[in-house]
């Protein structure tokens, strides 16, 4: 009889509050240092919202014509449209509900866009966390995404550094000693939505850690883009 692996450590999730109003040129590393209480080995999550502000991207909206013509601007491919509602692929190869342009906690007549290049977004504020600040963290930079044939939405990982977006576990064993044939995990996206337990859409939390995370799932190298399911795959595209 095959005996049971070990039981993975605890995982922890902590809200950062504390932070403020995110502004166009704010310095969100050194934000995100004075609020939280960083130990090495922690990933922080970081919610696109504050990224996109702090990066300016911020647009206006003319209330005569809404967010369509934006979001047409923002995609490279639309999928499908019903109502106000617009299907679409980004530049970044995610495919999402309005081209992931968001108008909810930005000023009246304005809307944030999705970050040029999350993955680097990420890797800048995990360098200055570690080179300014002397902690050694991986981060995430999540947003909200709707499933297909699901309700509800769920936050995932629109960019990434320190971590391997996916952890393959074929070629490995199950807890009967069976190999696994398929099984690939995508770790980024499993932390982003347990960082969302704790930050909320409503709570003012833009930053969660989530400590305890295995090591083995550390790296550098890996973007978000390992997620993103290749077209050639995809059998609904």
């Amino acid at each position: 009889m095959t005996s049971a692996k070990p039981a993975p450590p605890a995982i922890q999730v902590i809200p950062v509050p504390g932070i403020p109003e995110v502004r166009p040129g704010d310095d969100l590393a050194g934000l995100i240092a004075g609020a939280a209480d960083l130990l090495d080995g922690d990933v922080v999550v970081v919610t696109q919202k504050v990224v996109s502000k702090a990066e300016d991207r911020l647009v206006a909206i003319d209330p005569e014509v809404g967010h369509k013509p934006l979001v047409e601007r923002e995609s490279v491919r639309i999928l499908r449209r019903r109502g106000d509602l617009i299907i679409s692929e980004t530049q970044h190869g995610f495919v999402c509900a309005n081209a992931g342009i968001d108008l909810s906690n930005v000023e009246a007549g304005q809307a944030a866009l999705l970050p040029v290049d999350s993955d680097r977004s990420a890797r800048r504020i995990r360098d200055a966390l570690r080179h300014r600040f002397g902690v050694d963290v991986a981060v995430i930079v999540s947003d909200t995404f709707g499933r297909p044939w699901r309700r509800g939405v769920t936050d995932v990982a629109i960019g990434c550094a320190g971590l391997r977006p996916v952890v393959d576990l074929r070629g490995t064993t199950d807890a009967l000693g069976r190999e696994l044939q398929v099984t690939e995990v995508a770790i980024v996206d499993e932390i982003a939505a347990a960082a969302e337990l704790v930050m909320g859409k409503a709570y003012g939390i833009p930053v969660a850690i989530v400590r305890g995370v295995d090591p083995e799932w550390f790296g550098d190298g890996g973007v978000v883009a390992d997620v993103v399911r290749a077209p050639g795959e995809d059998l609904f595209r």
